[in-house]
């Protein structure tokens, strides 16, 4: 099998699956290639060569930390490696921090449309300074969302002050710095020692300018990321075997980075 890591992908508990996939279909006019449960996302790595898969969890409410925590925890395994969620308003945020380290979980996931904040909110930042120093990652959504208003939320800008505020906050942005604000994410970002994942990049950006952002950005920065079950991880694989990138770059994009990450 090879050795590939997928450093985004969502699933749900089996009880819930279908009805979290038909809404989120409809909210965001797309069509799952999965039906959200972790042994169909287990069987489309099996069929891609992907050996582990991070599955990213939204908390949207504060009370939904605990039971995504304790569906996190039962999921967890060499090849499933989960991110639990903790909302900006949970009053409890900062201790619920501290289970997901306690818990052995290597970060958490957060998602400025889903939760209702704005990225660089200055009532935020002791939580990340909390997660930074708890030496966990922070998996974020930037850029747009497709199902939400085109309010600029999760922006490159937005990201430059986070991290210029909390260098030390190991934040990973999703969709390559920010979905569809590719043009103020080569202006802004690339070049920049910020971790981008590529999910739902290669569909919507040419070659020329995927190759522009990817090989303009530090190699150890870089992860592979699908977004499953809303890309096909196979597809999405071969999309960036086409774009000819040198092979020391390709592996550290598809394992390299996304292993030192996991540790």
């Amino acid at each position: 099998m090879a050795e590939y890591i997928d450093f985004h992908t969502h699933a749900f508990p089996d009880q819930i699956a279908p009805m979290a996939i038909q809404a989120l279909e409809k909210k965001g006019n797309v069509k799952a290639y999965l039906d959200g449960t972790v042994d169909d996302l287990l069987s489309s790595m099996d069929r891609a060569g992907i050996e582990r898969s991070v599955v990213c969890s939204i908390a949207t409410r504060p009370e939904q930390f605990h039971p995504i925590l304790n569906w996190s925890q039962s999921i967890k395994s060499e090849r499933i490696i989960p991110l639990p969620s903790v909302h900006p308003r949970d009053p409890e945020a900062m201790a619920h921090l501290l289970e997901i380290k306690d818990q052995g979980f290597i970060g958490l996931k957060m998602h400025p449309y889903y939760q209702d904040f704005f990225l660089d909110d200055p009532e935020l930042l002791d939580l990340y300074r909390r997660i930074s120093e708890l030496d966990l990652l922070l998996v974020m959504h930037t850029g747009y969302d497709i199902g939400y208003p085109r309010i600029q939320r999760a922006d490159p800008e937005r990201i430059l002050n986070v991290v210029e505020k909390v260098p030390e906050l190991r934040l990973i942005t999703t969709h390559l710095g920010g979905w569809d604000e590719w043009t103020d994410v080569r202006n802004l970002l690339t070049g920049k020692p910020i971790y981008m994942e590529i999910s739902f990049a290669l569909d919507f950006l040419d070659q020329i300018r995927l190759r522009e952002l990817i090989e303009n950005h530090p190699p150890e920065f870089i992860l592979f990321g699908t977004d499953s079950p809303w890309a096909d991880q196979a597809t999405t694989l071969k999309m960036l075997g086409k774009l000819g990138l040198d092979a020391d770059l390709f592996n550290r994009i598809v394992r390299e980075n996304g292993l030192e990450l996991l540790g």
